[in-house]
């Protein structure tokens, strides 16, 4: 069956279930994580967390840094006189940027991330933005965004850093013919897979974001439309319509069937015919079945469950019950946005337990009552979920991972296969 036949003969599925919602104790990452993989993406931007070492430490233990490496990123380190007020905190940001800058002529886009401790103390990132933009211009943007981790997630840290670029776009002429932009952060060969995808379907006017340099930010205006690659992206979303941006409903490229399904939003709004797209995916489509075979057959039936972490949650369950053929016992996600979760909600079974927020206790009490084979969650939670004999992945590799896309599909279904061998494995 074709993904487009496969998503066009499902019924609502989760699309209208009730949704459990927990306000409670959380155990995620803050949106500094995002940087990880942030500075990799963009080659001539730096970011500049505006922090404690706290927030240092866990960027480079995140980034697992090389000790002669040169990062696109580092920690302003707020020490006890900017806390208590004894010292002018801008001044001492203005210096510091100014040596960054001697030091590093390389970066062109500097953004300064704002964390717990900035806004405790009600820092204005965003006027020292403009005032560091000014000073620096034209040689240097500067531009600001929170990566703070009061009432946020982690995968949040890429939607406000696109987001504060948005306005940044510059404007699509009023007779420029129709566009299309690929949001959220992509691996770079995950970016020319596509780009070769949407050429060999006559899609000729295709721009990412966030793109390589920061010279080559795409032109935006009523003739866009884009499509949305990772599903964390609310506030970017918003403000790209706002520019006049349309989206185009679809699921996420995961899997063999979730790409073709998003592939296709793109061709049907671009008019290419069915023979066409077909021809140009049948053979990428083909490779990315036969990976996932292997992966199925010692996946099939096997019952998971997963805590909200990335907001990846609910494309992955399509994808682990669709293609893979497990059993999602509860799908937890931090924030669900039902207009861009749609078409994955409708492929997920109707009984599937959906959560939205964390009360971590209540649902660990829940994952032990379910006993699942493989539970995807946080660092904090897979360490305790193991001694207790349960397989656990950890969701933040699912963003540190290329996953998207057909070449990445047999990728993606061996990480969750991987915790599963190792159990097997290690069985005496």
């Amino acid at each position: 069956m074709t993904a487009q036949a496969a998503f066009a003969q499902t019924s609502k599925g989760c699309t209208d279930a009730p949704v459990l919602k927990e306000r409670g104790q959380r155990e995620v990452f803050c949106g500094l994580t995002g940087i990880v993989w942030l500075h990799r993406k963009i080659q001539d931007a730096f970011f500049l967390v505006v922090g404690s070492r706290t927030c240092a430490h866990l960027i480079q233990s995140a980034a697992g840094v090389m000790i002669f490496a040169e990062p696109r990123f580092a920690t302003a380190i707020m020490e006890e006189r900017d806390l208590a007020g004894l010292a002018d905190a801008n001044d001492e940001l203005d210096r510091i940027v100014g040596q960054l800058l001697e030091r590093r002529p390389d970066i062109k886009l500097l953004f300064l991330v704002g964390s717990c401790p900035s806004e405790v103390i009600k820092l204005d990132l965003s006027r020292s933005a403009e005032r560091l933009s000014a000073r620096h211009s034209p040689a240097v943007r500067v531009l600001n965004y929170s990566g703070s981790g009061i009432e946020t997630t982690f995968t949040q840290g890429e939607d406000a850093c696109l987001a504060s670029l948005v306005p940044e776009l510059p404007l699509e002429s009023a007779d420029s013919e129709k566009s299309l932009l690929v949001v959220g952060a992509l691996a770079d060969v995950v970016e020319d897979q596509f780009r070769r995808l949407f050429d060999s379907l006559g899609i000729g006017r295709v721009a990412f974001l966030p793109p390589r340099r920061s010279s080559e930010l795409p032109a935006v205006g009523p003739q866009t439309r884009y499509l949305l690659a990772q599903p964390f992206l609310g506030d970017t979303a918003r403000a790209l319509e706002e520019r006049g941006a349309k989206r185009l409903d679809a699921p996420f490229p995961l899997g063999a069937e979730g790409t073709t399904a998003w592939l296709r939003a793109a061709a049907d709004a671009w008019g290419i015919d069915a023979d066409r797209f077909e021809a140009v995916v049948e053979a990428p489509r083909t490779r990315a079945r036969k990976a996932l075979e292997p992966h199925r057959f010692r996946l099939a039936n096997k019952r998971i469950f997963f805590f909200p972490d990335s907001q990846l949650e609910i494309p992955l369950a399509r994808f682990v019950a669709s293609e893979l053929g497990m059993n999602p016992l509860e799908v937890g996600t931090p924030y669900l946005h039902r207009e861009h979760l749609g078409s994955e909600l409708a492929q997920l079974r109707s009984d599937i337990v959906l959560s939205e927020g964390q009360d971590v206790e209540k649902q660990l009490d829940r994952c032990r009552a379910s006993s699942p084979d493989l539970v995807v969650c946080g660092l904090g939670l897979a360490n305790p979920l193991e001694a207790e004999g349960i397989a656990t992945k950890w969701s933040i590799e699912l963003l540190f991972t290329p996953i998207q896309g057909y070449e990445q599909a047999g990728d993606l279904a061996e990480l969750f296969a991987r915790p599963l061998v190792r159990r097997t494995k290690l069985e005496v």
